[in-house]
């Protein structure tokens, strides 16, 4: 039977239950405003019941307080995770987008490319109409002159775009970097407290809130799992906590984590043509690869790789045909077939000029050139690459085993960011300008002193202040190579497109007609170049006639604009009502609290009130009681 003070005891277990609940509701009370703070209870149960060897059996004992837990529902965590990373990935595509849209505007306060080509062409007009004039022909090269430094502009402002998405990488590999020894440590200290029986909530909490920023950074898969002793068969208390990033990198395992670093290519690595300086390619600081071009980062990281690299999935890609060492300058070259109709066009092409990497099967290699044999349609069939001999480069060189292999030269991503929109500058420019130049050098075609014709259209050199004129491709010879390194069209680009420097300063030089014996008013080379505006047989692009090109490029850019606001806008409507279902059970209700501060209070009153009770019982039972 219980002892005489046995419902002493009984009144404690209760008074010490409630103020354990006064506490924690003091406690729920005081982080209301605290971000990422779970709503915590008192779990209490009956004590065990005591026999009394009477005719009733069992006397209840008490209460007791388990423990102090967290509401939280890894479901609806599991839920905001998966759904953050999207709206990552679409804000940071929604910012730049608004950017490139604003690059392309054409309106009533920023002259655009509709404006500036209509311009050139009105000042064409003026030429035929008295095509001897000298100032109507400098007028005209002034607006042709417009017309290359918009292009210039479009293009150098991508590339600072480019470079600035390029540090917003870094900071998302230093931020997720952060966030891994946040958690690691975290791991560390929770298991430390839950070995001895108890629940770490406020540290659980601030890994969750953690796991709540790496998610909008990344694509986030968690995973906690006892750690059991095998050797005595009972659970430890400890847990094993695994952070996983970017479809299944592994980040942090319990209490180690592993980092990220970014690496510069170096200019002999640049993956296009018109791609910025020292762009970073992401690695694990243990020499893994990061997998950049996955579709599984998500996230801001996946948004910020798609606007810098996307290149609308049209990467080089081809079969090796032979591998043979070239005589004269005894390198090894690659001949690699493509059937790609974008890679069939010289004036399409992205593989940059100074030399790239090249994976040959599960290889790499680098080159320093290429070459490019056209067939009798006048199509691009093969290219052949030169592979350097620098050993820094190339500790090795392919070899005959590497034929009927698969060749790709950087990443497919399927996205219109930035190098996508380069390269639709670049093919308009050279298509326009290979175009013009060759109406103005026609047979038969003089300037104004009568001698041969000169084109209008060049590239201004990276080095110096000289001009780089060109090649018509018409020379062009079935079977005959054709180097990226001579004058072909392939060098020009938005960033160096530029008007003769000679033109500027001596319009004489600017042809308008053919035969040396019929005048200067003469204008048959004018109406050629005003046919070039709307007849696609002499100029298409896209389809398309030289003018619409702003038509072309706004399409591509409306559509992703209105995508991602598209989807931004839903992914965050999704994220407010999990949000909304998470807090349901996690966050702290004030007027749900002040219900229970009142109940617990009258609880802990009522406790109170029986140890007053049995104060008195047991005061007469050993003071006012005996013989």
């Amino acid at each position: 039977m219980g002892s005489t003070f046995f419902g002493l005891n009984i009144a404690y277990t209760g008074l010490t239950a409630a103020n354990a609940a006064l506490n924690t509701t003091g406690n729920n009370i005081a982080n209301v405003e605290t971000e990422g703070y779970s709503r915590q209870t008192v779990t209490q149960q009956a004590s065990d019941a005591l026999r009394t060897y009477t005719t009733y059996g069992c006397a209840g004992s008490g209460v007791d307080t388990i423990s102090i837990d967290r509401n939280r529902d890894a479901f609806y965590d599991f839920k905001y995770w998966n759904n953050n990373n999207k709206v990552g990935e679409y804000e940071e595509k929604q910012y730049y987008m608004q950017q490139i849209e604003d690059l392309f505007s054409d309106d009533k306060t920023i002259e655009g490319f509709t404006t500036i080509f209509n311009e050139m062409y009105s000042a064409l007009a003026e030429v035929q109409k008295n095509a001897g004039d000298a100032t109507t022909k400098s007028q005209f090269i002034g607006f042709a002159n417009n017309l290359a430094y918009y292009f210039n502009t479009v293009s150098e402002n991508l590339m600072n775009m480019q470079l600035d998405i390029n540090a917003e990488i870094k900071n998302k590999v230093d931020e997720i970097n952060s966030y891994a020894r946040e958690i690691a440590s975290l791991n560390q200290q929770i298991n430390v407290i839950e070995l001895t029986g108890t629940t770490a909530n406020e540290l659980r909490d601030q890994r969750d809130l953690l796991i709540d920023k790496l998610s909008l950074v990344t694509n986030v898969e968690v995973r906690e799992t006892p750690i059991y002793d095998v050797n005595n068969g009972r659970d430890t208390g400890a847990k094993r906590y695994v952070v996983q990033i970017a479809g299944g990198q592994m980040l942090v395992d319990t209490g180690e984590y592993y980092e990220l670093e970014c690496v510069a290519r170096a200019s002999y690595e640049a993956n296009n043509q018109s791609d910025a300086l020292g762009l970073f390619d992401i690695k694990w600081k243990n020499g893994n690869d990061f997998y950049m071009s996955s579709n599984l980062i998500g996230g801001q990281l996946q948004g910020l790789i798609a606007m810098r690299d996307g290149n609308n999935a049209e990467q080089f890609h081809g079969v090796v045909s032979s591998i043979e060492r070239n005589q004269t300058t005894g390198k090894n070259e690659v001949a690699v077939d493509v059937t790609a109709d974008y890679l069939k066009d010289l004036n399409k092409c992205t593989l940059s000029d100074d030399g790239g990497v090249m994976q040959i099967g599960n290889q790499e290699f680098y080159y320093d050139t290429f070459k490019v044999i056209y067939n009798d349609a006048g199509e691009i069939t093969q290219y052949i690459f030169e592979i350097s001999d620098d050993l820094a480069k190339n500790s090795y060189q392919p070899n005959s085993s590497r034929i009927g292999k698969d060749v790709e030269i950087g990443a497919s991503i399927d996205y219109q960011g930035v190098p996508y929109y380069q390269q639709q500058l670049n093919e308009w420019v050279r298509t326009f300008a290979e175009a013009f130049n060759r109406i103005l050098t026609q047979e038969g075609s003089v300037d104004g002193y009568g001698n041969d014709a000169d084109v209008l259209f060049v590239a201004n050199e990276a080095t110096d202040i000289t001009q780089r004129k060109f090649l018509d491709s018409r020379n062009k010879v079935a079977g005959t190579p054709i180097s990226s390194t001579d004058d072909t069209y392939y060098y020009l680009t938005a960033s160096n497109f530029a008007v003769s420097k000679e033109m500027l300063e001596d319009s004489e030089l600017f042809a308008t007609h053919t035969g040396k014996g019929t005048g200067q008013e003469a204008y048959d080379v004018i109406d050629d170049l005003n046919d070039l505006r709307t007849n696609k047989d002499v100029m298409s692009f896209r389809g398309c006639n030289a003018g619409d090109f702003l038509q072309c490029i706004l399409s591509d850019i409306s559509l992703n604009a209105s995508s991602a606001n598209s989807f931004y806008a839903s992914y965050q409507n999704i994220e407010a009502v999990i949000d909304t279902q998470r807090l349901s059970i996690s966050g702290v209700d004030t007027d749900e609290e002040s219900l229970n501060l009142v109940q617990f209070q009258h609880a802990y009153n009522l406790a109170s009130q029986m140890i007053q009770v049995l104060t008195e019982v047991y005061d007469r039972l050993i003071l006012q009681t005996g013989v």
